[in-house]
């Protein structure tokens, strides 16, 4: 199995609830286990951009989302903002790898100043201690000299700066071709096996006349 066994994917409160949903039923497919996380302003954009409307309690929303992807049991395990017993706020069980998506400019600013409020923030402060891959898919527009001070920052410390921004040079048809393009990019980058987006070279999208 190539790439990381198990992921933590966190949602937060920015535009592209939908990356987050097609990335975790990327995972799930992958038999990748997942460590689910999700602030109330994601679940408030998620219910606005999507007919998905996800359980208040964390047992109920695992139950729910094992349903919607098809997991195995216990391959989607929700966590609370205040949990402080799971496994991503230690060094010591956090999975190898993190992915914020869509990731807010609060939440990438808490990051790159080290705040541990909640769960979200302490996992993405753990990833970094540690030395583990970090993903956060920001999407604003446009971005102020701060968002990009922040990103500059976390960058330096080997955090990917992936940004919500799907290319077109593959002639996309559907809004799903859109979001697939940028979570094709996210497991490339996690070096997880994707079906979605040919690599550059691999076939020829644009005519040679």
């Amino acid at each position: 199995m190539s790439g990381p066994e198990r992921v933590t994917l966190a949602m937060t409160g920015a535009s592209g609830a939908q990356y987050g949903l097609r990335l975790l039923d990327c995972l799930v497919q992958e038999e990748r286990e997942v460590h689910f996380l999700i602030s109330k302003a994601a679940q408030l954009v998620m219910a606005t951009e999507t007919d998905v409307a996800l359980p208040a309690k964390p047992q109920a929303m695992a139950q729910f989302l094992t349903e919607y992807t098809g997991a195995a049991p216990g391959q989607v395990r929700v966590y609370g903002k205040e949990d402080w017993m799971a496994p991503a706020a230690s060094g010591s069980g956090a999975p190898t790898a993190m992915v914020v998506v869509p990731c807010s400019t609060g939440t990438l600013s808490a990051i790159a100043t080290g705040a541990c409020n909640n769960l979200i923030e302490r996992a993405a402060d753990v990833a970094l201690k540690e030395r583990r891959q970090l993903i956060l898919v920001p999407r604003e527009a446009p971005y102020s000299s701060i968002h990009l001070e922040n990103m500059l920052k976390l960058s330096n410390l080997g955090v990917t700066i992936l940004p919500a921004s799907p290319g077109f040079y593959h002639q996309p048809q559907t809004l799903d071709d859109l979001v697939d393009f940028v979570v094709a990019r996210i497991l490339n980058c996690l070096g997880i096996p994707q079906d979605m987006l040919p690599r550059w070279g691999e076939h020829h999208m644009v005519s040679d006349e």
